[in-house]
């Protein structure tokens, strides 16, 4: 899809203009909304209690190690501000979910790794490590692009964080009240208030000046309210409003992949540009791959299901095609000089992370989960009668 964009571009079949830049740049926000929908639905409380400690450091180790090695190698290599470095970094950071949870997912059904709770794991910590990555990143793009004195600059930052909890947990549970459970559309509805109301946070916090928040409302009230149908009747295994938004993402995917390939114009990108590039990536890679191997040592796994976990760990798509161009949209509006070329730098790396990385993550997980993992029993698919539906999950819990 990106390659198919990248031709379109360079080979002079694309260009856009005018108001056609406003709308990609809004079709991309939509794109990142379902995306964090997504997120939100795909994690898993109850796990995210059972492996609590183990989510958390591989969510945020190899993240933040990655960012902040990624910041170090754009500051040394392209000359990059550290403030610009960050923001690539915690873009670099994100895990991406539309990658991994349904390679995952196969693995998961065929018993592979079951036994130690692999699937799992990194379907959760890699939730947790997205929603890191996209609320930080929108924390410094707000600092880059705000304007006014720095104190209410920095200030900005917690601001974001704090209006996105309270927003997202306010939409999560009236999303978790209406429509009732027993509605004959139940699953259109919420549907409806989960996705409205998600890309109401995403574009209304960008319409205010708190780009930031936005994106933590989404994930927040998404996982509220999935928390909360849980709670209601329906189950880990079934969750129609995750495939709703998957059958979705099967539309956008395309479109958002597509479009971020039509912003790299080769004429614009110097070899030197390209190799420096690669260079940062690298750099940046070696030090997740480092981090990830420290974490899954004390995770009591055998050689090979390291191996598959560092693997596993090094998709790179959804959210970088997302917030990729983000940053180019709001330097474009400035027109400064600098940020343009600084945010074009990043766009050039994050193509060239999706191209790499998952390509190498996906034939990981798909050819690597039946060579590295050991096989057990799959679990039961979840049961659905009349008045309730029970999943049996015959590794962890048994749900009502």
């Amino acid at each position: 899809m990106l390659l198919c964009g990248i031709a379109m571009r360079n080979f002079g079949f694309f260009q856009v203009t005018g108001v056609y830049i406003e709308i990609v740049a809004t079709i991309r926000q939509v794109t990142l909304t379902a995306i964090l929908i997504l997120a939100g639905l795909g994690l898993d409380a109850s796990a995210l209690k059972r492996l609590s400690m183990v989510v958390a450091r591989l969510a945020l180790i190899p993240c933040f190690t990655e960012a902040f090695g990624a910041a170090i190698a754009a500051h040394y290599v392209m000359g990059m501000p550290w403030i610009w470095g960050l923001l690539l970094g915690f873009e670099l950071g994100a895990v991406s979910p539309a990658i991994v949870i349904p390679a995952l997912q196969t693995i998961k059904e065929k018993g592979y790794g079951e036994s130690k709770g692999i699937s799992t794991l990194l379907i959760a910590a890699s939730s947790l490590d997205d929603i890191v990555c996209i609320s930080i990143f929108g924390v410094l793009l707000g600092l880059i692009f705000s304007q006014g004195e720095l104190v209410s600059n920095i200030i900005q930052g917690p601001i974001e964080v704090a209006i996105g909890i309270v927003v997202g947990l306010g939409w999560g549970f009236i999303s978790a009240c209406i429509p009732h459970r027993n509605d004959n559309h139940v699953t259109f509805k919420r549907s409806l208030m989960v996705g409205g109301g998600g890309l109401v946070c995403v574009l209304g916090g960008q319409l205010i000046g708190y780009a930031g928040a936005g994106p933590l409302a989404a994930i927040i009230s998404t996982f509220l309210a999935s928390l909360c149908w849980k709670w209601q009747g329906w189950s880990n295994t079934y969750n129609p409003v995750q495939d709703v938004f998957s059958n979705i993402w099967i539309v956008l995917e395309p479109l958002l992949l597509g479009l971020i390939g039509t912003e790299i114009n080769f004429a614009d990108i110097s070899l030197n540009s390209l190799w420096q590039a690669l260079a940062v990536l690298g750099l940046c890679s070696i030090g997740r791959i480092i981090a990830s191997t420290i974490v899954v040592l004390g995770a009591n796994l055998s050689f090979k299901e390291m191996i598959f976990m560092i693997l596993a760990w090094l998709p790179k798509a959804t959210v970088q095609a997302a917030l990729g161009p983000v940053a180019l949209d709001l330097a474009n509006k400035t027109g400064r000089d600098d940020d343009i070329q600084w945010a074009q730098n990043i766009l050039t790396i994050v193509v060239l992370s999706i191209l790499i990385t998952a390509t190498i993550g996906a034939i990981g997980i798909t050819v690597g989960g039946p060579r590295l993992l050991t096989k057990d029993p799959p679990a039961i698919k979840s049961i659905k009668n009349e008045n309730s539906q029970v999943a049996l999950d015959e590794t962890f819990s048994c749900e009502l």
